[in-house]
């Protein structure tokens, strides 16, 4: 192979990635501080506020709920649910809207891969840093769930490492997606396919009062897969499908990452 050759591949490498994602983290934290404080809060109260409504509200009506052979109370049965729905909605909407407006209004983005940063920086930055608000979530719901008496044992706190595994795959998956939406109409798809999601994915009430074919429709979205793994974590129900659980966020975040790099390059380094 030529000198020639050998250099290229190792500009091409180096303007693909820099080694410098934790600049995005540092930027991210100082918008934090400024303004953007408040839809995290904000975000924070919508699990703890359908917590109270669902769990203490309609659960006097519900009573019990029965998985297999175990039989919960049915704020038991939610909280775990809730919880991955929380790190859901902290990763994906700082990865969605957030990276919408620097793609599309402000051309953050074009302004960063001017310097020596690359793509893969830029992905691995803004994904971290909606994995750490989504992290933030999980633990400020575990600690009012704490409070409030409902985590079944210390099984509870492996939860919080599987939440983040949840919101690593959302934040990933909504950065490649953003990429693609131009227009703030195409970016109410996202709302279009979140709420049903959020409804339907067994967070609220097992799935299998469904029919079978939809109840296979629901076990293919990654919501449910990130539910059943918090879920298993919090009870301390270990079987082989936490593995399956895992393979699916795992595939996920590569495909998200490989992407979300892959576009910025097309976008911005033509």
């Amino acid at each position: 192979m030529s000198a020639a050759v050998i250099i290229a591949m190792k500009n091409k490498s180096s303007a693909m990635y820099a080694g410098r994602p934790h600049v995005l983290l540092e930027r991210g934290w100082l918008a934090f501080r400024s303004s953007t404080w408040i839809p995290v809060v904000t975000g924070f109260a919508e699990p703890v506020l359908f917590l109270l409504a669902f769990g203490y509200g309609m659960g006097n009506l519900v009573g019990d709920v029965t998985i297999g052979n175990t039989t919960i109370d049915y704020t038991a049965f939610i909280a775990p649910g809730l919880l991955a729905n929380s790190a859901m909605n902290g990763a994906i909407y700082d990865s969605t809207w957030n990276v919408f407006w620097k793609l599309n209004e402000s051309k953050l983005y074009k302004t960063m891969l001017s310097t020596p940063l690359g793509p893969m920086d830029i992905a691995l930055g803004e994904i971290s840093w909606a994995l750490i608000r989504g992290l933030v979530y999980s633990l400020g719901f575990l600690t009012v769930v704490s409070v409030l008496g409902i985590t079944p044992s210390f099984w509870a706190l492996l939860a919080i490492p599987a939440a983040s595994l949840v919101a690593f795959g959302f934040a990933s998956f909504g950065m490649a997606i953003t990429s693609y939406f131009k227009t703030y109409q195409q970016m109410g798809f996202i709302n279009i396919i979140l709420l049903p999601m959020t409804l339907f994915s067994g967070s609220l009430y097992p799935i299998s009062v469904y029919p079978d074919w939809l109840e296979k429709v629901i076990m293919a979205l990654p919501l449910w897969h990130g539910i059943e793994l918090v879920r298993a974590f919090w009870f301390g129900e270990i079987n082989s499908g936490v593995l399956v659980h895992i393979a699916y966020f795992i595939l996920m975040i590569s495909a998200g990452l490989f992407v979300t790099s892959r576009r910025l390059r097309a976008l911005f380094l033509r």
